[in-house]
């Protein structure tokens, strides 16, 4: 039987004290409290449309403003899927999608390569969505690419309304991950690369 590839990280700082539980191989179960309700909305699209079971916790200086909820659920999430991937034997290590909503349309492209890399451009036509700063949704990727060590390139390719490029962002991001992460039957359990170690 395979070893369950699951994880629990906390972090506490003087900003946030934050819990994340995941299973990468769940069937998209979320339990998400940030205290920023758009926030927690696109969290739940990672476990729903990634298949992972997902629990966040932050208490975080809301009263400053989202940053540091935001950037340190992304460090943490990432610190996260490094344990539970452990050494990668296995997994298909590349995954992108395309998403759609309405008129926006983003692709995710992702690479579990060990090094930890970001490209976005994701044009926002608005600064705000709801209590989201979407200045932060780069904050939130940067942080979880240099804990999971991973290179990821994100691209809203048309979008008018803010809502749904940043949901169709997250949506991708999350079926690019499922690809990435799934274990390969015709692997045999090696590690995808020519290093020999991810």
């Amino acid at each position: 039987m395979s070893t369950p590839r699951t994880a629990q990280v906390t972090r506490n700082t003087a900003e946030t004290k934050i819990t994340v539980k995941l299973n990468l191989d769940g069937t998209g179960l979320a339990k998400l409290s940030t205290g920023i309700g758009f926030f927690d909305h696109m969290l739940d699209q990672i476990a729903r449309h990634g298949l992972i079971d997902l629990e966040i916790d932050c208490q975080g200086d809301l009263h400053i403003d989202g940053h540091h909820t935001v950037e340190d659920v992304g460090i943490t999430l990432g610190q996260a899927f490094a344990q539970a991937m452990g050494d990668k034997k296995g997994i298909r290590r590349y995954g992108h999608a395309y998403v759609p909503l309405d008129e926006a349309l983003s692709r995710v492209v992702v690479d579990f390569s060990g090094r930890p890399g970001i490209e976005m451009h994701v044009p926002f036509k608005s600064g705000m969505i709801g209590a989201f700063d979407t200045q932060l949704a780069f904050e939130f990727f940067q942080g979880f690419v240099n804990h999971a060590f991973v290179t990821l390139h994100i691209d809203n390719l048309r979008g008018e309304n803010a809502h749904h490029q940043c949901e169709t962002v997250f949506k991708a991001f999350a079926r690019a991950l499922r690809a990435a992460i799934e274990l390969d039957p015709r692997s045999a359990g090696m590690i995808p690369s020519t290093k020999g170690s991810l």
